[in-house]
């Protein structure tokens, strides 16, 4: 057996696969601000088991987020992330006692029409941008995070108003992902979710993540924050657009 079929349940060649993939989507992540994450959710989603997808991939995201935020920490938000720290708490302990997948179809199509609405239509209010409105937003996809793995657009529609620059959306977007990440830990090992079969295939993606981030990082300091917002929109426009054929197609059945 060779040292790439250890590194979890899968066969040697999807492992890697999987890594190399890990350097690509970090990469799109650090230099678009979003979108790496949803990517490699879905590939995995053709390889894995359904029960080991949302927390391994959770770890995962927790590894290239932290490692985006640690390189542009001066750029964070701090207002933002003391809002939103308290809701990501709320959302983490509803999860734990409400551990049942939503109607996906149903579940898919809001989050892609609230996408495109953030995009497309009028700016929130400021008090949707405040802190009660931060706590909920952090609430409200924290819990989506933990029972469908499908938080990053929703997180990316609520950081693409409230910053403005490119450094500082992509810097507060990764602190928030992280802290979403985290709380997986708990909850699916509350959930009893056995981390250790996966170990080494986590680790290794994390660190195929950090090199994806930080070339990543060097390409999004040549953007102009005008070339980067259009990037950003246009990025979640079209998971907007996936989630909302996803949805159909399952509606539909």
């Amino acid at each position: 057996m060779s040292l790439l079929d250890l590194l979890s349940p899968l066969p040697g060649g999807l492992n890697l696969s999987l890594v190399a993939l890990s350097v690509l989507t970090s990469m799109i992540s650090a230099s678009a601000g979003i979108g790496g994450g949803t990517l490699l959710i879905s590939a995995m989603a053709q390889v894995m088991p359904a029960a080991a997808l949302i927390p391994v991939h959770g770890m995962v995201q927790l590894g290239s987020n932290a490692g985006r935020a640690s390189m542009t920490w001066r750029h964070i938000d701090r207002r933002v992330i003391a809002a939103f720290l308290p809701g990501v708490v709320l959302g983490a302990l509803l999860a734990a006692w409400l551990l049942v997948r939503l109607p996906s179809g149903v579940l898919e199509l809001t989050i892609a029409g609230f996408v495109l609405f953030s995009c497309w239509g009028p700016a929130p209010s400021a008090r949707a941008l405040g802190r009660v409105g931060t706590m909920l937003a952090g609430a409200l996809t924290t819990l989506l995070s933990s029972l469908v793995g499908a938080s990053g657009p929703l997180v990316g529609s609520f950081i693409k108003h409230s910053q403005s620059e490119r450094m500082a959306r992509v810097a507060t977007f990764s602190a928030c992902m992280s802290l979403q990440h985290l709380t997986k830990a708990f909850v699916f090992g509350v959930a009893g979710f056995v981390f250790h079969d996966w170990l080494g295939l986590m680790v290794a993606m994390i660190v195929a993540g950090l090199v994806g981030t930080w070339l990543g990082l060097r390409l999004l300091k040549r953007l102009s924050d005008a070339r980067f917002d259009g990037l950003f929109k246009w990025v979640l426009t079209l998971l907007a657009l996936r989630l909302a054929w996803l949805g159909a197609e399952r509606l539909l059945g």
